[in-house]
């Protein structure tokens, strides 16, 4: 019998679970979940690997792929959305591929992870190729719909990389670039959207965030970027904008009017006194970076 992954093992910690009271039921279930920090933090070499390899890849003109199940599937889903406005990049930068399609984010579908073949259509749907790069989730490692589309990422070219706390298990071994968070057996034995999904949703926020930020979509520790949709992310978009440039709410909000709304183009022009169509010119010339394109016309002045 095949030996199980440290996810499905029962774990001793937790064995009295049923006769604890509520506090202190919730104590160790949260003790449980420290654990998940750790895991991401033994693991940060590889992740900075993957983070530099998909930054790179994505500069060249690729695409991000993620591919999961069950709930990996939905963290990859949530992650993917999150980026365009976050960041303003295209929906078609980073796309999420959940077995069972749409419907399994809000229920599950039966037999969906077992799929392989699903796995390797939607590779060839997408048109995955050597530019790009595709990002299994898995907790198990096991998923055959994750680990086929891996599989046919990588026989079209593609950079594959594994996000998984099976050191053994097929996704760590079929990937280039393996991030194995061992975060042990679960406080409830065998459900994995408790610990490892926790850290599986760190570590793959912290991906996706530090390439933006090596993609020139951070200045400082601000997300200058942001795509102002709403009344709250426009709020968000004028303070940025402010902190960004030091200048008053009211030349801030001029800026950012004649900017069409854009934070990076809006701070150059309040820190180097330009209108927006310099400005706009300065940030491409910098690769889309604010912290680039102010450095170079500092240069440029001395």
């Amino acid at each position: 019998m095949d030996e199980l992954p440290p996810t499905e093992a029962a774990n001793p910690s937790t064995a009295d679970l049923d006769a604890l009271d509520t506090r202190a039921l919730l104590a160790r279930i949260n003790a449980e979940d420290r654990l998940a920090a750790a895991a991401v933090e033994r693991a940060l070499d590889p992740l900075s690997a993957a983070v530099d390899a998909v930054a790179s890849c994505l500069q060249g003109g690729g695409r991000l792929h993620y591919f999961g199940a069950g709930t990996s599937g939905r963290l990859g889903v949530l992650d993917a959305a999150e980026l365009p406005p976050t960041f303003s990049t295209d929906p078609s930068l980073v796309v999420a591929h959940i077995a069972g399609g749409e419907a399994a984010l809000t229920r599950a579908v039966e037999g969906a992870e077992d799929d392989a073949e699903a796995g390797r259509a939607e590779v060839a749907a997408s048109r995955i190729g050597p530019s790009d790069v595709a990002l299994g989730l898995s907790a198990s490692g096991s998923a055959p719909y994750v680990i086929a589309a891996i599989e046919a990422s990588a026989s079209s070219g593609a950079l594959t990389i594994g996000i998984t706390c099976d050191p053994r298990g097929a996704l760590a071994r079929a990937v280039t670039i393996a991030i194995v968070l061992e975060t042990g057996a679960e406080a409830l034995t065998g459900s994995t959207r408790m610990k490892a999904a926790v850290a599986q949703k760190m570590a793959l926020t912290a991906l996706s965030t530090a390439v933006m930020v090596r993609l020139g979509k951070v200045y400082r520790n601000l997300m200058v970027d942001v795509a102002p949709t709403n009344r709250k992310l426009r709020a968000r978009a004028l303070r940025l904008t402010q902190l960004a440039s030091g200048a008053s709410v009211e030349d801030a909000a001029r800026a950012l009017d004649e900017s069409g709304g854009r934070v990076k183009i809006a701070a150059y022009m309040l820190a180097r006194g330009v209108d927006a169509g310099r400005a706009k010119a300065a940030l491409e010339k910098s690769g889309g970076s604010l912290r680039g394109a102010l450095e170079l016309t500092a240069d440029s002045q001395h």
